[in-house]
Order: C-alpha cells, then sequence, then structure tokens
C-alpha cells in the first residue's frame, strides 16, 4: 500500500463518525471525595472576630487564599498566600483504604505537618502534631476545624492542646469569604 493511500485510510477510519471512546470514571468519583469541596475556591482570609456590622470593613484582611480540586477529583490543593510573613501551602486528599482525609501542609515557617481526620458533624476535621508552632521545642497538636457559613464563608477554626489533647484553646480563627475578583499572580 502506497504512503498516500495509508493516510487516506488513516483519515477515513478517524472521521467515520463514530463516537470517541468514553473516557473511564474517574477513581476519585466517590462521594466521600466531595465532603470538603466547599472549600474550594478564590478567598480573602479575615481574623474571625465579632463585628459590628456597621464597622465590618474595619476587619484588617490577611491573606488570599487559592483553594483547587485536581487530578480528577483526587485531591484539593491550597495556596496560603498571606499579605505579611511566610506563605505556604497544603494538598488534600481522601483516603478510601482508611476512610480518612489527609492534609499534608507545607509551609516557609515552621515547615511540614500532617493533619488527619474527617468529615463529621457538617464540618472538615483534622488534627495533626504540629512541632515548634509555639517556638523552639513548644509542640501542640492542632486540632483544625473547617466549617461551611450559611453566607457561602467557610470558618477555619484551629485550636492547640499542649496536654496531648486532655484541653484545648483556640490558636487560630479565620474567614475565607469568596473574592469578587481573581487572585492577582505574583
Amino acid at each position: 500500500m502506497s504512503l498516500f493511500a495509508s493516510i487516506l485510510l488513516f483519515v477515513l477510519q478517524s472521521t467515520s463518525g463514530a463516537a470517541p471512546a468514553t473516557p473511564p470514571p474517574s477513581p476519585c468519583a466517590a462521594p466521600e471525595f466531595s465532603q470538603f469541596d466547599f472549600w474550594v475556591g478564590e478567598w480573602d482570609v479575615y481574623p474571625n472576630v465579632a463585628v459590628d456590622p456597621k464597622n465590618a470593613s474595619k476587619v484588617p484582611l490577611i491573606a488570599n487564599s487559592r483553594i483547587e480540586k485536581l487530578y480528577a477529583g483526587c485531591a484539593i490543593r491550597e495556596n496560603w498566600m498571606p499579605l505579611k510573613g511566610q506563605g505556604g501551602g497544603s494538598l488534600n486528599g481522601y483516603n478510601p483504604a482508611t476512610k480518612r482525609w489527609h492534609q499534608a501542609w507545607i509551609g516557609a515557617a515552621p515547615g511540614h505537618v500532617d493533619f488527619d481526620g474527617g468529615f463529621t458533624g457538617g464540618k472538615m476535621v483534622l488534627t495533626g502534631m504540629w512541632a515548634g508552632v509555639n517556638g523552639p521545642g513548644q509542640d501542640a497538636l492542632i486540632r483544625m476545624s473547617y466549617t461551611l457559613q450559611p453566607d457561602g464563608s467557610v470558618r477555619q477554626h484551629g485550636e492547640q492542646s499542649t496536654d496531648h489533647g486532655l484541653t484545648w484553646s483556640t490558636n487560630f480563627d479565620f474567614m475565607y469569604r469568596k473574592r469578587k475578583e481573581p487572585i492577582p499572580a505574583k
């Protein structure tokens, strides 16, 4: 068969009207992989403080955060961009073998933390030991709760325990509010 005939046969076969093959379903299509989707988006992050609505504009913006669902729905990646201080990010995923969510946080300071948990009571709760979170040699167990609010914002409440989970105190408390414009590239 000549080169021309081979090319013509290929073109005819590829345009024969046959429907393209259906891609296989995502291995992460189970409902559990969508439990953290409420956090996906571009956000302005503020401290969560009780504010008189007349003074709401006086609450300082502390960070921008881009949360993306990636890898065929198998992971959620955060890019934390504070206005002051060091940035970082996390990679989050559901493990069907353990039936748990896992988060690996990597930051410029203080470094790497692994969190583990799940969706319970209407919120995502992740816990991990954060070495040096309170200064050199001052580790704490950190429990983060992510809760979708009625207005579409997300509250991230971080608590710490220095006595192996016997008592807890607030370490940070943030409100993620949807951005009106995309986060500018840096």
